[in-house]
């Protein structure tokens, strides 16, 4: 059974920082690359970054940049996103999701990923 399962989310004031991270398991995902993407309440879900799996590749959303960063963990063997300078708007469900797609625009795209994650709320208070 293949999982993704993030973890790290929680209550943060304005201004703070968030590591999140997503596991894998249940096949192998050396061709995949792992996205996150975060959805606020009303809105659509939305692109935040994507990474390969060997870390040596990655994508931002414009608006993502220089607040957000993702990364791999090679001791946890997870893929990371560092939420740093929060702020309220960025209150979300964020979800880790994987994707055999490698180029851009496509791989901001959610209907190119195969496997989501539950998803972990981030919420930022002001």
């Amino acid at each position: 059974q293949v999982q993704l399962v993030e973890s790290g989310g929680g209550l943060v004031q304005a201004g703070g920082s968030l590591r999140l991270s997503c596991a894998t398991s249940g096949r192998t995902f050396s061709n995949y690359y792992i996205g996150w993407f975060r959805q606020a309440p009303g809105k659509e879900r939305e692109f935040v970054a994507a990474i390969s799996w060997s870390g040596g590749t990655t994508f931002y959303a414009d608006s993502m940049k220089g607040r957000f960063t993702i990364s791999r963990d090679n001791a946890k063997n997870t893929m990371d996103l560092h939420l740093n300078n929060l702020k309220p708007e960025d209150t979300a469900v964020y979800y880790c999701a994987a994707t055999t797609t490698w180029y851009w625009p496509q791989i901001s795209r959610t209907e190119v990923y195969v496997y989501w994650g539950q998803g972990t709320q981030v919420t930022v208070s002001s």
